[in-house]
């Protein structure tokens, strides 16, 4: 009797551990940058529910979480009284241009274990997107209204170099190794490569009417980025650097990302204010086919699969709500209101 009672309070105390610790109970969490609501939503993946709503700068339009899970970056154009005469994101393929930009924009951290900001750095002009280098230390920020990328130091969070692109840069990912950056020009018709070691812009990838955003497969394999004028995905030889296929999805595809086993390409169809989009195409990267179409919300636009390959996340952005998509089943799962507008979305794993 003495024996089962260690026993049972050794098994209590590793189970007490493990949460404390929380190897086993701690969940992903989801945020969503809501353009229209100047928040951040802090979700958590497994219900989907709100955990809470952190204030930010002006039309925050992008959000990326550090490899290490610790900040946030959020793209803004800095402080509310700050901002020039901007009603909305309007560049984005077929909703107009951009609002003249009176100042520069700005990143902001959150720090995720208080969800407060800890950190604003000015970039350029209408910032759009920003992602981190796999080393966590460098940031880059898409600067829509001056042709350029601004590279942060994100651990003295100053800037260390503005490179100038193509027109219009918007969405932008790293490639798998880390060494170069590929950046969509939405109205160059391009995708700029930024090679990360001299900070310039090294060759310029003629891909097709209105890139928005870029993508890997975590392989290295293959790139992406996607044509919003075009209805099509360009996928993208890295060792060439030349379009090599397009591929049909849906009306104005904007968002883009490959599962972890680099065997899917998801993509986010968000169609226009006037005829939105609710889809999300799976492209089989074997066959170049699009294998499933999920059904989503009005203005399917941002998505993210998590570490594990087993969800999706994707902001509907007419119909202020995110939906998660699970991968092994093909299936939407539950889809849950947002602030307004919401655009990025990014995910801290366990």
């Amino acid at each position: 009797m003495m024996r089962r009672q260690l026993n049972c309070l050794v098994v209590a105390t590793q189970i007490g551990l493990l949460a404390w610790s929380g190897t086993t109970v701690a969940a992903d969490q989801v945020y969503v940058a809501n353009e229209g609501a100047d928040t951040v939503s802090v979700l958590d993946a497994a219900s989907l529910k709100t955990l809470t709503s952190v204030r930010v700068g002006k039309m925050p339009h992008n959000v990326q979480v550090s490899p290490d899970g610790k900040l946030v970056w959020v793209t803004n154009n800095g402080e509310p009284d700050q901002a020039a005469d901007v009603s909305a994101h309007k560049g984005m393929a077929h909703q107009g241009d951009h609002g003249a930009m009176g100042k520069p924009g700005a990143i902001w951290a959150i720090d995720t274990a208080t969800n407060a900001v800890v950190a604003k750095v000015p970039v350029g002009m209408h910032p759009a997107h920003v992602v981190v280098s796999p080393d966590g230390r460098l940031a880059y920020v898409t600067n829509g209204g001056d042709n350029t990328v601004t590279v942060i130091d994100t651990v003295v969070r100053s800037h260390v170099a503005t490179i100038p692109v193509g027109q219009f840069p918007h969405g932008l990912r790293f490639s798998p190794n880390g060494k170069e950056v590929y950046v969509a020009n939405l109205k160059g018709g391009t995708v700029s490569v930024i090679d990360t070691a001299s900070q310039t812009e090294v060759a310029q990838v003629p891909t097709g009417k209105g890139p928005a955003q870029t993508g890997f497969t975590p392989d290295g394999r293959l790139a992406f980025a996607s044509l919003s004028d075009e209805n099509a995905i360009a996928v993208i030889d890295p060792a060439t650097r030349k379009v090599i296929r397009k591929v049909a999805v849906g009306t104005v595809p904007i968002q883009l990302y490959a599962t972890p086993d680099s065997r899917m390409l998801l993509v986010a169809n968000q169609g226009t204010r006037k005829m939105p989009g609710k889809t999300v195409s799976m492209i089989d990267l074997e066959s170049f086919k699009v294998v499933k179409t999920f059904v989503t919300g009005a203005g399917a636009h941002g998505v993210v699969v998590d570490r594990d390959g087993l969800n999706a996340y994707v902001t509907n952005i007419y119909a202020n709500s995110v939906s998660v998509l699970d991968l092994k089943n093909r299936k939407v799962t539950k889809t849950v209101p947002v602030g307004k507008a919401p655009n990025g979305i990014s995910v801290k794993p366990r």
